[in-house]
């Protein structure tokens, strides 16, 4: 019977490059590192805004930030307010856009897995309707798929020995 072998080992490098969720992580796995992209979802754009929102100290945020742009998933954009010295404010790419995914599936986990007294912090609603939005798998006809139903099979790129999850 084969067995299960997920490519999270760092020593494996194979493993790790075939595996789109160990690279995933290997990037946004870091603390800050989503927190800083749920912020620019928001609107955060500058060194200050980040530091102010979320409190990450300032050697931290400076790493986050040049690890998150030399990956693209921001871009440091120059700009100079009136009468100052030229500054950077970091946009996200349509890589990091493509991020809300992530961070809206992590919410709504977290709100059904993890609830807290207080209610949810936040919830995806269409911007023309205004209407609350859920997170669903689809089939080609766009019909929802209950979770226990689905299943992810291996692609082109893994290796033998691999199972379904």
């Amino acid at each position: 019977m084969p067995t299960t072998t997920l490519a999270t080992d760092p020593v494996d490098d194979d493993r790790a490059e075939r595996c789109s969720v160990a690279r995933s992580v290997e990037l946004l796995g870091e603390r800050w590192s989503l927190l800083l992209v749920r912020e620019a979802l928001r609107g955060a754009t500058t060194y200050s805004q980040f530091r102010e929102r979320l409190g990450v100290p300032s050697d931290v945020l400076s790493a986050r930030l040049r690890t998150l742009t030399e990956a693209g998933v921001l871009e440091k954009v120059p700009y100079r307010p009136d009468g100052e010295r030229e500054r950077s404010r970091y946009e996200l790419t349509e890589q990091g856009r493509a991020l809300k995914l992530v961070l809206a599936a992590l919410a709504q986990w977290g709100d059904e897995n993890r609830p807290t007294p207080f209610g949810r912090a936040s919830y995806p609603a269409d911007v023309e309707t205004g209407e609350e939005l859920e997170l669903v798998f689809v089939d080609r006809t766009g019909a929802a798929v209950p979770i226990d139903r689905v299943r992810i099979v291996p692609g082109p790129a893994a290796r033998t020995g691999w199972d379904s999850l």
